[in-house]
């Protein structure tokens, strides 16, 4: 199975449920048969009673969504067991997280180096794993640290300016300002002048 940009999947039911819940935390799913047809273009191939099987095992359930329309959505992770739909769950779990344990971010062409406090690296790269960042290939954490790899060669600063932007409970910051963590290559959230007091 390959995914998109080129991932590839294994056939297993783990790699299906878990591309389902992918699916489900980032678009607005509104049926089995656009699920059968999101999954097809990953390659995978599963019948109704497939998907009503994968869908109960992973606690999916169907939500109103900001227009009223009903979704299917996975509920959160850690404390927070809130069903969420389609962008909201993994954005708000980033952001979150982001906010608690994002100490410093540096860059260096498509890499980019978090610092956390100790012990909370995989909790951060867990966050950023289930987040929509197209550029973002992968992360690697240790107990303080997180390796983030982008795809585009010269990507790592723009990104290490969104999650910044992030912890400091800001708008990301997209491709209108992708220097903000490059002029000081070490900045912390507590460093920007653009933070608001807490």
């Amino acid at each position: 199975m390959t995914a998109a940009r080129g991932a590839v999947i294994a056939q297993t039911k783990a790699a299906r449920q878990q591309r389902i819940a992918e699916l489900l935390g980032r678009e607005h799913v509104r049926s089995q048969t656009q699920l059968a047809d999101l999954l097809a273009a990953d390659g995978i191939d599963a019948t109704q009673a497939t998907l009503s099987r994968d869908l109960l095992q992973i606690g999916a359930v169907r939500v109103r969504d900001a227009s009223g329309t009903l979704v299917y959505a996975v509920a959160g992770e850690g404390g927070d067991r809130t069903p969420r739909t389609g962008d909201q769950l993994a954005d708000l779990r980033l952001a979150k997280v982001a906010a608690e344990v994002l100490v410093s971010a540096e860059s260096s062409a498509n890499l980019v180096v978090l610092r956390t406090p100790p012990g909370a690296a995989h909790y951060l790269a867990s966050a950023l794993d289930h987040a929509d960042l197209g550029d973002l290939l992968g992360t690697i954490a240790g107990d303080d640290t997180v390796l983030l790899i982008c795809r585009d060669p010269a990507g790592g600063p723009a990104l290490a300016a969104t999650l910044l932007s992030l912890a400091e409970g800001g708008e990301p910051a997209g491709e209108s300002d992708p220097t903000a963590a490059t002029d000081d290559p070490a900045r912390t959230p507590s460093q920007n002048p653009r933070r608001n007091p807490r």
